[in-house]
C-alpha cells in the first residue's frame, strides 16, 4: 500500500478507544463494526445506556446486538431513539408501513441488496441508518452474511491528488439503475437526486466518498466517457480493499443496526435454495452536504 493509505488506517486504528460503564463494546475489525453486550433490547435502555450506544454508533458504523428476543415494537422503539422513523417505500401491501420484510424463499434467484451499496441514495435524503433483525438464518446453519464497509476509510485511502479532485465535484444517483430487471410497483415514482462526491457526516464531519454502482450513474461536470471512467475506479475502491470492510455472520436473534450515511453494505447470497427472514426498520436522514 501507498503510505497515504498506511496512514489513513492508522488515522483510526491510533486512536484512544473510548470507555464504556454500562455496555459492553468488541470491535469486529480495527476500522469497522462492533458487537454489543450487556443490552436486552426488549427492554427500555437507560439515558446511561443509549447516550453509550449512541457513541459506539458513531465510533463504529455499524452495531451487532446478539441473542435479542424483540417484537416489532421493540424494534421500532429502539429506532426512534436515533430519529424519526422511515416509511417503507414503496408501502407494503398490508401490515406495518415502518416493517420491511426481509424475505428469501427457495425459488430467490437473487436477492435485494446483493452487492455493494448503500440504501436509497436516489432519494433527496436518503435514511440515517437501518436495523435489520434476522429471526431465521439458513436452514444449513451459514450463509447470508452481510458485508459492511467504512466510506470514511474509502475516502481516506485515495490520494491526495484524487480528493482534491472529486472536492466539489456531484453525481446524480437514479433508482431505475436499481430496478434494472425489475417492473417498479404500479404508481411508484421513481427517485433521483444529485449528490455530492463527497460529502460531511452531519455529526463528526468526516468526509465520506459518496458513490455506490446501484444508484449512482453519472458525474455531470464530466463528459459520459469520462465519468464512467471515473466512476468504475470508485465503484472497485470497496470490493478491491477488504481492509475497508468486517463480515457479520447472522445468527437467530442478531440485529444490526449500520449507518447508511458512511457505510456501504453487501447482502451475499451464497445460500440458495435455502431461506432466510427479517425485518428492516428504517430512519429518517437529512441533507447531504459537502
Amino acid at each position: 500500500m501507498e503510505q497515504y493509505e498506511l496512514d489513513a488506517i492508522r488515522g483510526i486504528t491510533t486512536r484512544p478507544a473510548q470507555k464504556y460503564r454500562t455496555i459492553a463494546v468488541d470491535t469486529l475489525t480495527p476500522v469497522i463494526g462492533a458487537e454489543i453486550s450487556g443490552v436486552d433490547l426488549s427492554q427500555e435502555l437507560t439515558e446511561e445506556q443509549l447516550a453509550e450506544v449512541k457513541a459506539a454508533f458513531l465510533d463504529h458504523h455499524v452495531l451487532v446486538f446478539r441473542d435479542q428476543t424483540i417484537t416489532p415494537e421493540h424494534q421500532k422503539r429502539f429506532a426512534g431513539h436515533f430519529g424519526e422513523l422511515r416509511p417503507v417505500n414503496p408501502p407494503p401491501p398490508e401490515g406495518d408501513p415502518y416493517i420491511l420484510e426481509i424475505s428469501t424463499t427457495p425459488e430467490a434467484e437473487n436477492v435485494a441488496g446483493n452487492g455493494w451499496h448503500a440504501d436509497g441514495t436516489a432519494d433527496a435524503e436518503p435514511s440515517l441508518g437501518s436495523m435489520l433483525y434476522i429471526t431465521r438464518v439458513p436452514e444449513t446453519g451459514s450463509g447470508g452474511d452481510t458485508l459492511f464497509a467504512n466510506m470514511h476509510l474509502a475516502y481516506e485511502m485515495l490520494s491526495p491528488v484524487m480528493r482534491d479532485l472529486l472536492d466539489g465535484m456531484t453525481a446524480v444517483h437514479d433508482g431505475a439503475i436499481a430496478f434494472q430487471g425489475y417492473t417498479p410497483p404500479p404508481g411508484y415514482v421513481i427517485p433521483k437526486a444529485e449528490h455530492p462526491l463527497i460529502v460531511r457526516h452531519p455529526e463528526t464531519d468526516r468526509k465520506i466518498l459518496y458513490v455506490n454502482p446501484a444508484y449512482t450513474g453519472r458525474i455531470p461536470q464530466l463528459s459520459a466517457d469520462e465519468s464512467r471512467a471515473l466512476l468504475d475506479m470508485l465503484f472497485s475502491v470497496v470490493p478491491r480493499r477488504p481492509i475497508l470492510s468486517c463480515r457479520v455472520r447472522w445468527t437467530p436473534g442478531t440485529l444490526v443496526f449500520w449507518d447508511n450515511r458512511c457505510v456501504q453494505h453487501h447482502a451475499v447470497y451464497d445460500y440458495y435454495p435455502f431461506t432466510r427472514y427479517g425485518q428492516r426498520v428504517a430512519i429518517n436522514g437529512g441533507p447531504l452536504k459537502a
